[in-house]
């Protein structure tokens, strides 16, 4: 049952990135600027994150230990984060949301097995399989039907 809720989590958090596109290419287009709508996307997204971390750390009574992870790992998440959604901007206008999240959802599948297959940052090392070839060549193709067929 809890695999079904967390792959249930995983969908629902596809259909927040798939909304967010259009949201933050309207923006980008009213601001005449992707770059300005990603900041204020990021922005935003940061004073939520604050007041959830407050929210946590009141509740269970413990705050982030800050000293944790290397200090690059603070800002590289968010630096890729930035280029995902500023492309997304730019890019979901041109080609639509779809294919904006066809080629990104073949992107995410395509890094994945290769961060898989290394043991990226301490993951779990996964072998590259044949399934896992003919997984992405078919949602590579997938992703190329949305946007020319």
């Amino acid at each position: 049952m809890a695999a079904f809720l967390w792959a249930l989590l995983g969908i629902a958090a596809g259909a927040c990135i798939a909304i967010q596109a259009p949201i933050n290419a309207l923006l980008g287009r009213g601001l005449g600027m992707p770059a300005a709508a990603a900041f204020i996307s990021f922005f935003a997204g940061t004073l939520v994150l604050a007041c959830v971390v407050l929210a946590v750390t009141a509740f269970e009574g413990r705050a982030p230990d800050w000293r944790g992870p290397d200090t690059w790992l603070y800002f590289a998440g968010g630096a890729i984060g930035t280029i995902y959604v500023t492309t997304a901007i730019f890019l979901t206008p041109r080609i639509g949301a779809a294919a904006v999240m066809a080629f990104a959802v073949s992107g995410q599948l395509l890094a994945g097995i290769l961060l898989d297959r290394v043991g990226f940052l301490g993951m779990a090392v996964r072998e590259v399989s044949l399934g896992r070839i003919a997984g992405a060549i078919l949602l590579v193709a997938g992703a190329l039907m949305i946007r020319f067929y």
